[in-house]
């Protein structure tokens, strides 16, 4: 089947008990047992759920790949998956990446011994200087988060193939639609599906995914036993917003595509990062590896921190609020909100700096969003 249709079929079906057209939500702790060591599949929520393995079920349809788990967080997939390495392991990691994923990452380090090298891999060759004996993974986000730089994922995945390296993306920023890295070489795959899967920002989520029989056991494990196992009701609206994914994706890239090509042309604007300008200088990457070009735009502001604040509160469309992905639009400093948790020297070197605005863009009336952003920044 087509991706549209999957988003909509794919793992779900009328509910064999009743005939629903919707999956149901299975609110249970538990289930019974038809005899001892005999069940018909799932013995403790933890372990297993009807409702979430109808999700896990589609995001294996939508991604490509052999097994998915759905869990509490964005946060929680990035856990667990990094609890499938241990002391001495070194991962090298996108420079410019989530502020929860750099804060996550050298907690990490200094708690469990797990040496995170932060690199600019925008040029995949640049980790080859890193890599060594106790190098286990390449972890990259593309597009960062949220200066939308992007990684070639099929190079990197090349490279870290002829060390022996696992190649793992965040695929949060795209979700299935935009984006396909099980198809570019990717080994694990990590999504907060609190953002575009859902779309409605009424529910946080995450989801990690596989293509590996090794993977897939070692993921499956960890998850039960860390018990970061997302719950029925908020993996059955998860599923519910999946439904819409092509149709808000559409609109969230056509919406982007004019803010940015506003924001370009404004006098007051330094700088727009979006990959979908054909400035941007990896513009051709992302015609190359991406199906869309998404639906956030960061931009760069003339002038000081107070001219942002400006901005920022000027807004009455766009609402100051840290996540993304949902139908309605969001505007938020990286500086004191998304990367707050990042290292001051970190996002310096990153280049996050303190006049950058990140949007989201949602699905309202485009001239509307420009018009808001017109009155904010005049």
């Amino acid at each position: 089947m087509s991706f549209q249709t999957d988003t909509i079929h794919a793992g779900v079906g009328p509910d064999k008990a009743y005939g629903a057209i919707m999956t149901p939500i299975y609110q249970s702790s538990t289930f019974v047992f038809e005899d001892i060591g005999k069940h018909r599949g799932f013995d403790y929520t933890r372990s297993g759920n009807p409702t979430r393995k109808a999700l896990e079920d589609n995001l294996c349809a939508l991604e490509g790949c052999s097994f998915a788990v759905a869990v509490t967080t964005g946060m929680a997939a990035i856990t667990s998956t990094l609890s499938i390495f241990k002391s001495g392991d070194e991962i090298i990691c996108t420079d410019d990446c989530y502020g929860g994923t750099s804060r996550l990452m050298t907690t990490v380090e200094e708690h469990f011994g797990i040496k995170v090298h932060f690199v600019n891999l925008q040029e995949a060759a640049n980790l080859e200087h890193y890599v060594n004996e106790r190098t286990k993974a390449v972890w990259v986000e593309t597009p960062s988060n949220p200066l939308l730089n992007l990684v070639d994922i099929h190079a990197v995945a090349l490279l870290a193939k002829t060390h022996g390296l696992l190649t793992i993306v965040d695929n949060t920023f795209l979700s299935p639609y935009g984006q396909k890295p099980f198809e570019l070489g990717a080994d694990i795959v990590v999504h907060s599906t609190t953002k575009y899967l859902n779309g409605h920002s009424d529910v946080v989520g995450g989801a990690v995914l596989s293509n590996s029989e090794d993977l897939d056991a070692r993921l499956k494990f960890i998850v039960n036993a860390l018990g970061t196992c997302a719950q029925p009701f908020d993996c059955w609206l998860v599923l519910r917003g999946i439904k819409t994914l092509v149709v808000r994706m559409r609109e969230h890239e056509k919406n982007a595509l004019a803010v940015a090509e506003f924001l370009e042309k404004h006098p007051k604007v330094k700088r727009v990062f979006y990959p979908g300008l054909p400035a941007h200088p990896q513009h051709e990457l992302a015609r190359l590896q991406q199906k869309s070009f998404g639906g956030m735009v960061s931009f760069e502001l003339e002038g000081k921190i107070e001219d942002v604040n400006r901005v920022l509160t000027g807004t009455k469309l766009f609402s100051l609020a840290e996540s993304l992905g949902g139908v309605e639009s969001l505007i938020e400093h990286p500086a004191t909100m998304s990367h707050a948790s990042m290292d001051y020297d970190h996002r310096q070197a990153a280049g996050i700096t303190d006049t950058i605005i990140r949007l989201s863009i949602g699905i309202e009336d485009c001239d509307d969003l420009i018009a808001d952003l017109q009155s904010a920044l005049g």
